[in-house]
């Protein structure tokens, strides 16, 4: 078999519409995921060029078209899905017809990547197990996602991402002592999923393009979490499996000495990270502040006491102590402070994108390729939006 990582076949018109000089153009992926995770992941593939058709359910699509995060509506779907899908094409297959599931499979044999999130077992009894899709075209590259894996008595139960954080430990890692369990105020499982599984998926093209032979690549929301946390479970693993302790007030890291933490001034907040106490001491005239050890005895004491001090003046008057002696120190900024700094602007991170009578504000890639940051001003489609073109395309008997 020719190795060779670009498709041949699939550049008509349709494609040609959405033509991308990014690495990986002339890739098709069939984004067969709900929600984030592997939305996400295909969403990672288009920015990078390849051509991802999104299958939906006919009239009510992914899900995620209806996960509100506010009562903002753009033309009928949830910010959210316009943030995750933007730079797609939508193809309404019902999956319950059988002719229209054995139409699909032959657009699969013509796919190079099949993203999939589907419960264990419901895609194998569709027919589209990578097992089946292996056997119809062996150079795909099959990605799935689900909550817990495949194996164990978590296998089953719902993936979601708070329910991922609450299995994996990572709840007791953030706050104070004081509080709860308190989880990531983010889909954190579900980003990293995503980036993971585009990783895995890059992976297999290259080999791919060595071999000829596709693949598959596996991953979950606790898989990914449990990585997450490899820096600070391989403490304590190695540690005598104390737990961590959480600092009572201003700490940030449940490991991490004094006086690393997040502290209030007289108008804001300050982060300061790794930074030897004599120093911080000299700095902010906190006299016996070097005597006081290695940071973890009696953190919660050497906390407040910096926490004190760092109350009594402006964080821009602290900024202007800290920055110039090289202490590692920021200050915490709010979105709208973000989006105005300067050093944010010039990142160029935001992108507008279009469709459906509208302009959307959104993010943009966070990579460069040759000095460029991948772009698309293409929106997130309408259900089936691209349905007959792309069944016109693919000889496809979709109606």
């Amino acid at each position: 078999m020719e190795q060779r990582l670009i498709r041949t076949d699939s550049a008509t018109d349709t494609a040609s519409s959405a033509a991308s000089s990014g690495p990986l153009s002339d890739l098709l992926v069939l984004d067969m995921a709900q929600f984030l995770a592997g939305p996400s992941a295909a969403l990672q593939l288009a920015d990078l060029g390849a051509r991802v058709i999104k299958i939906e359910r006919p009239q009510s699509g992914d899900l995620c078209r209806d996960l509100y995060l506010s009562d903002t509506d753009i033309a009928g779907d949830s910010t959210l899905f316009h943030a995750i899908n933007r730079n797609k094409e939508s193809l309404a297959v019902d999956l319950k017809d059988a002719g229209q599931l054995a139409e699909l499979r032959r657009l699969v044999a013509r796919a190079d990547v099949i993203i999939q999130n589907f419960r264990p077992g419901v895609i194998e009894r569709l027919g589209l197990g990578y097992e089946d899709v292996k056997a119809i075209n062996p150079g795909l590259v099959y990605a799935s996602v689900s909550g817990f894996g495949s194996a164990g008595p978590w296998a089953k139960l719902p993936g979601q991402d708070l329910l991922a954080q609450a299995r994996s430990g990572v709840m007791w890692l953030t706050g104070s002592a004081d509080h709860g369990p308190m989880p990531i105020g983010l889909s954190v499982a579900d980003m990293l999923a995503g980036h993971v599984l585009a990783k895995g998926i890059l992976a297999l093209l290259v080999r791919r393009a060595r071999t000829g032979l596709g693949g598959r690549v596996e991953t979950s929301l606790l898989e990914v979490l449990v990585d997450f946390q490899f820096e600070l479970l391989t403490t304590y693993l190695n540690d005598g499996r104390r737990p961590p302790t959480r600092a009572a007030a201003h700490g940030a890291n449940a490991y991490l000495a004094a006086p690393y933490g997040v502290y209030r001034t007289a108008d804001g907040h300050l982060a300061l990270a790794m930074t030897p106490l004599a120093r911080i001491g000299e700095l902010l005239d906190l006299p016996g502040l070097s005597e006081s050890g290695n940071g973890f005895d009696g953190r919660d004491a050497l906390l407040d006491r910096i926490a004190q001090r760092l109350a009594t003046r402006t964080t821009q008057e602290w900024l202007a102590v800290l920055e110039p002696a090289g202490i590692w120190t920021a200050a915490v900024l709010d979105w709208e402070q973000l989006l105005e700094a300067e050093s944010f602007r010039a990142l160029d991170m935001l992108q507008s994108i279009g469709g459906r009578g509208r302009s959307i504000l959104t993010t943009a890639s966070p990579m460069r390729i040759d000095g460029q940051r991948p772009a698309s001003a293409r929106g997130a489609p309408r259900v089936g939006e691209h349905s007959a073109a792309i069944a016109a395309e693919f000889g496809l008997a979709l109606a």
